[in-house]
């Protein structure tokens, strides 16, 4: 398609949103078209984790057969605080159970419940389990020859290109595969296959977690006759009047005119590497701090501004602009440079984050948002909004630290290139590091005489499913908590990331 043409709906994005919007649209009669910058489509939902919190899903029923309606209302009232919105709330809780019926029904989407507890399971209507699902494993070969416009996994969170799913018991059994033997074999038959992946198509085949729902959203449109165009950027958004009527795109064969007939949905991801708009946001970056998203560096913000351009407004006003994600910078070999979000290592028993001053600040267990938004809180006023991971060997070899793995990989080279920090004695790596020595001894003596019980008065480590759900079972009494005694001792710096914006276009609903 290099001319101009015209349909009945654009759609700008080809994520979860964008895809499911074009595919819904189209079983109810439209002519659409999605439209994706990149090469690749699959946006920010390719490098997620793929978890759909969508309460009272068939799924999650036979989980949790005794969840109600009114507990799940109770539960977002407490979340969403002075934002509850009655009507969005009931539509969401109304329609969510049967968006996951209409996609299982009528398309290549299959879903999978999860043993996820809600972030906060201890709130009015917060649950253990049955409100998270995952899109069902997919071979992507059922793309055909669109099997490499699917975006790849983030690189961070991948074994020389295998996906790990922390939402089941997949990486449990990466971290226990020295222990057990179904593990071992377990672990054994996924290496042999993913390295037959590799060496038939140079990539991972069997796609797990974000990747999945990317490629089953993707292979229902197409199989829809949707078209995807790829390396087709929207420039502006057409407008007659008040209503928008097309999109001006970009391309190979130069800039063109695709004209609606019934509107246009953006869909195209929010503001994560809008470099100026972000310094307005983001209060650690107004203080003069650091900030790396590991999502996809082409959410430069788009599609808010042309929507700013087509007369919409754009609202900063959440306390929390974004999905606050903790995040460490990677260094690969060949030069490129990589975001790990850190979304195991901070539930492992022996893991304890700590500010400069050495002090700990929150429960490193809780949800990456939790813990963002209390590192941001406790770093405010100060130039650099940071925390550093501390661990001795012993945990260091069992669950690995950051981009680091466990034993028996080789950690000489993160030691080299300055990602992991090393210390004979707590003083050795306070001083590589930077904390306060004093500070961060007396941290870790105070901590380790309640954790030697797995014990955290201070914090309150493992007091929920959620901070257990991701931790060391086999740890006991407490799952989350471990002491730090054994050295030499361990550091990775984590600094501000996120998952992408809250904030964006004011809207009607």
């Amino acid at each position: 398609m290099t001319q101009n043409f015209e349909c009945d709906l654009i759609v700008v994005g080809s994520g979860a949103a964008g895809l499911s919007c074009a595919i819904t649209a189209k079983k109810r009669g439209l002519d659409v078209v999605v439209l994706e910058k990149e090469p690749v489509f699959g946006g920010t939902t390719a490098l997620s984790g793929g978890v759909l919190w969508i309460p009272l899903n068939h799924h999650g029923r036979k989980q949790n057969a005794a969840d109600t309606v009114e507990a799940v209302r109770t539960y977002m009232m407490q979340e969403t605080g002075s934002y509850f919105d009655e009507a969005a709330v009931q539509a969401f809780v109304e329609n969510g159970p049967k968006m996951v019926e209409f996609f299982e029904r009528e398309t290549a989407m299959k879903f999978i419940p999860t043993l996820y507890p809600d972030y906060h399971p201890d709130v009015p209507g917060g649950v253990d389990i049955g409100r998270s699902i995952l899109a069902e494993p997919y071979d992507i070969r059922g793309l055909g020859k669109d099997m490499p416009r699917l975006k790849l996994p983030l690189r961070t969170i991948t074994f020389i290109g295998l996906m790990f799913n922390s939402s089941n018991a997949d990486l449990k059994h990466f971290f226990r595969a020295t222990k057990s033997l179904t593990s071992f074999v377990y672990v054994a038959k996924r290496l042999a296959n993913h390295i037959k992946e590799l060496v038939l198509y140079r990539r991972a085949i069997n796609v797990t977690s974000g990747n999945a729902l990317a490629a089953r959203l993707a292979k229902s449109a197409l199989d829809l006759g949707i078209p995807i165009l790829t390396s087709t950027p929207a420039k502006q958004i057409l407008m007659e009047g008040d209503k928008a009527v097309g999109v001006q795109v970009a391309g190979e064969g130069g800039e063109r005119r695709i004209t609606a007939r019934h509107g246009v949905v953006l869909a195209c991801g929010g503001f994560p590497h809008d470099v100026k708009r972000i310094a307005q946001a983001y209060p650690h970056l107004r203080s003069g701090g650091e900030h790396l998203s590991p999502t996809p560096v082409s959410n430069t913000g788009d599609g808010v501004a042309m929507a700013e351009a087509a007369g919409g407004v754009v609202d900063i006003r959440f306390k929390d602009t974004s999905a606050w994600m903790p995040v460490s910078r990677v260094a690969f070999p060949d030069g490129e440079v990589g975001v790990f979000p850190h979304l195991l290592d901070r539930y492992k028993p022996g893991v304890i984050g700590v500010l400069r001053n050495g002090k700990r600040f929150t429960n490193e267990s809780n949800s990456y948002h939790d813990v963002g938004a209390a590192m941001i809180d406790a770093c405010r006023g100060q130039k650099e909004t940071a925390m550093w991971l501390v661990c001795d060997k012993t945990t260091l070899s069992k669950y690995g630290l950051g981009y680091v793995k466990p034993a028996p990989m080789p950690i000489g080279r993160f030691i080299k290139n300055g990602y992991l920090f090393e210390g004979k004695t707590l003083a050795d790596l306070a001083r590589v590091t930077g904390i306060d020595a004093a500070g961060l001894e007396e941290t870790v003596r105070d901590y380790n005489v309640h954790a030697v019980k797995g014990e955290d008065p201070a914090f309150g480590r493992g007091r929920t499913s959620f901070n257990r759900y991701l931790a060391d079972p086999d740890n006991r009494p407490n799952p989350c908590v471990a002491p730090v005694q054994n050295g030499p001792f361990y550091a990775v710096k984590v600094i501000m990331g996120d998952l992408g914006t809250f904030d964006g276009i004011q809207t009607s609903v």
